[in-house]
């Protein structure tokens, strides 16, 4: 995964993680995700793009993400959102607010109908 993927990868799951600030077990996931990609570094510069200015957090890293999801195929673009779905789950739970932004995610990236099909299994 080269290193831009990996910048958008991490700001999409620090994104949503941080929706409602960002707790120890979303901490815990996004530090597993980061060992898992090998994006520490990433996942450092996006939570600090996100803290730069909280209230404008989800506008600025929608233009961010947009610019690199859309140069990937649908599968792969559902795969990432996919997995930040499944991550929320094993927190114990996903938020309204959380689950709208996935859902408005998907749209910007045509892929609405898959990933409701998705999240409705």
């Amino acid at each position: 995964m080269d290193p831009e993927l990996k910048k958008a990868v991490m700001l999409l799951k620090s994104l949503i993680f941080h929706y409602h600030g960002l707790d120890d077990d979303e901490k815990e996931l996004l530090e597993k995700a980061a060992l898992k990609y090998h994006a520490e570094e990433e996942m450092n510069w996006a939570n600090n793009f996100i803290a730069q200015d909280y209230l404008s957090a989800y506008e600025r890293s929608k233009e961010f993400l947009s610019k690199i999801f859309k140069k990937l195929d649908r599968k792969t673009q559902l795969l990432y959102l996919s997995e930040v779905w499944e991550e929320n789950h094993q927190k114990g739970y996903v938020t309204e607010m959380e689950t709208t932004a996935m859902i408005n995610l998907s749209k910007d990236w045509h892929i609405e109908r898959e990933f409701l099909g998705f999240i409705n299994e």
